[in-house]
């Protein structure tokens, strides 16, 4: 059985959303990375944000991302980030598929895809996910078990640990916002400055479509937007 035809749009659907992204793009600062969440979106929506210089795509799904790794083939330079929760036995499809896995949230999950890399001679790009305040919803590392781990963390060389991934939880107001990105901003000094987990822990992954204003007032290297900037989701 043949795989569907990729779904396209219309030249004026195609023009008027990479006129919104730009648009979008224009007001963020360009310190800041811009990792658009395209989770059930076409492929056809990562091209039009990649017309406009967005070079950096997230996605939560494996196998949805290898069908638009395949399909996209022509946009070469494109950084794929893997931003969900990765159970261990996908942590070598994670590997294979991703440029970058920023939701690494517990110490047996980056032992196992720091064996594996060894195993490739790789170095993928990591962030740790952390969770700074109570949220049955999220996985990640509370303070302490992070600081209790660090120094195994630091052990794993053939982890490229370039920072940290915070994700707020729902209904949060903005005051309630700015301290939790506040806390993170300061987090990540402190693991920054200790140098345990290597010079090349710079980054700050924080803000969605509702929160990226308040996480880059509060130090947000890398942004992931999704339905901000494409409409909403479509599966």
């Amino acid at each position: 059985m043949s795989s569907a035809a990729p779904q396209l749009p219309s030249p004026e659907a195609f023009d008027r959303l990479t006129e919104h992204i730009q648009t979008f793009r224009a007001a963020i600062p360009q310190h800041v990375r811009i990792v658009a969440v395209t989770k059930t979106l076409p492929a056809w929506m990562i091209r039009a944000a990649y017309a406009v210089g967005i070079r950096d795509v997230g996605e939560n799904r494996i196998q949805e991302a290898i069908a638009k790794r395949a399909e996209l083939q022509d946009l070469p330079d494109i950084t794929w980030h893997y931003i969900g929760h990765l159970q261990s036995n996908k942590a070598q499809k994670a590997l294979d598929s991703f440029d970058w896995i920023q939701s690494v949230d517990s110490l047996a999950l980056a032992q196992r895809l720091n064996r594996l890399a060894i195993a490739r001679s790789a170095k993928p790009n990591i962030c740790l996910q952390v969770k700074l305040l109570d949220d049955p919803a999220k996985s990640g590392w509370t303070v302490p078990d992070l600081q209790r781990d660090l120094a195994a963390l630091g052990s794993f060389k053939n982890l490229n640990i370039r920072g940290l991934m915070v994700i707020a939880p729902y209904g949060l107001s903005t005051a309630d916002l700015t301290k939790l990105f506040c806390r993170a901003q300061k987090l990540h000094h402190q693991l920054a400055d200790s140098l345990l987990l290597g010079s090349g822990f710079t980054e700050l992954s924080m803000g969605m479509s509702g929160d990226y204003g308040v996480a880059i007032a509060q130090g947000s290297t890398m942004i992931r937007p999704g339905q901000v900037l494409f409409g909403e989701r479509q599966g």
